[in-house]
């Protein structure tokens, strides 16, 4: 995390913000490759904390748990990008979108009906940045799993940069996104 006086110099400097359209041709020119785990956030490349056992095996229950609730209506991307604007193209753990082809793009603010973050070590950055990204863009609900405290929050109500709702269910609580009411998944399923 950088101090405060990193955070004063840095802002005080003029940096380069890079458009989703120059990641992809620093992807294609061979600078960046699978083995890059970065993604791309308010036009910053952002290193991508490493997957730890208990984050994937989160992931994985959750996606499955998902998967078999929307069946072959929807699209369950994991750990897959998101287009939001012109310098934001992240990689959520899990997306529920719109079952279309994304061959040509990837899906944006349109497509997507939720995505899930499960954090382990990055519950902080979760929370501020990557809510706070996810609000300004319209991102209608997310759901965020603190890995450590086995806990499930849920975000709704997009404006002006954060969620006006959010509520944490007990882990027996069934819960449906909004946008995919017929969906229902009890933390209970994803804990294991």
């Amino acid at each position: 995390m950088p101090t405060v006086l990193e955070v004063n110099e840095r802002a005080a400097m003029p940096y380069h913000r890079w458009s989703v359209d120059e990641y992809h041709q620093m992807a294609q020119a061979g600078l960046l490759d699978e083995t890059d785990r970065v993604e791309l956030i308010e036009g910053e490349l952002i290193d991508m904390a490493p997957i730890g056992s208990k984050h994937a095996f989160r992931v994985d229950r959750f996606a499955r748990a998902l998967q078999l609730a929307v069946g072959k209506t929807l699209l369950v991307r994991v750990q897959n990008p998101v287009l939001l604007g012109e310098r934001s193209e992240p990689q959520p753990d899990i997306a529920v979108v719109k079952d279309k082809s994304y061959a040509e793009s990837h899906p944006c603010v349109e497509d997507v009906l939720l995505i899930v973050e499960v954090s382990d070590t990055t519950l902080a950055y979760d929370r501020g940045v990557k809510l706070s990204l996810y609000a300004r863009h319209g991102i209608p609900e997310v759901w965020l799993l603190d890995v450590n405290a086995d806990e499930l929050t849920v975000y709704r109500e997009p404006a002006e940069g954060q969620y006006r709702l959010l509520r944490k269910p007990t882990a027996t609580e069934a819960v449906s996104p909004i946008l995919v009411p017929e969906v229902t998944i009890a933390l209970t399923e994803v804990l294991g």
